[in-house]
């Protein structure tokens, strides 16, 4: 649950491990690698390696949080969630 301190913040509350843990497991090193061509990720990769790097790359943590987001955020935003639009989905036709 997102603090509502920080309601425009998607990763406040989201350690930089868990970013790095769910995009691996959701693409992969390898097609991570080719999403965000760092080196720690291509070469000998790891958690642990992966984090010392971003902790000290500012553009490579900001490349690495936007992946984040646009894949997992919106599957889990209110929107997505919601029902269908009618005026959207064809359920109100024009008589």
């Amino acid at each position: 649950m997102r603090d509502p301190a920080q309601p425009n913040n998607p990763l406040h509350g989201i350690t930089l491990e868990t970013v790095v843990t769910e995009l691996v497991k959701h693409f992969g090193w390898v097609s991570l690698a080719e999403r965000i061509n760092i080196n720690c990720f291509k070469s000998d990769p790891s958690i642990k390696s992966s984090l010392k790097f971003l902790r000290k790359t500012q553009w490579a943590r900001e490349k690495v949080e936007e992946l984040y987001i646009v894949t997992f955020e919106k599957s889990s935003s209110p929107a997505a969630t919601t029902k269908p639009n009618p005026w959207t989905s064809g359920a109100y036709k024009q008589r």
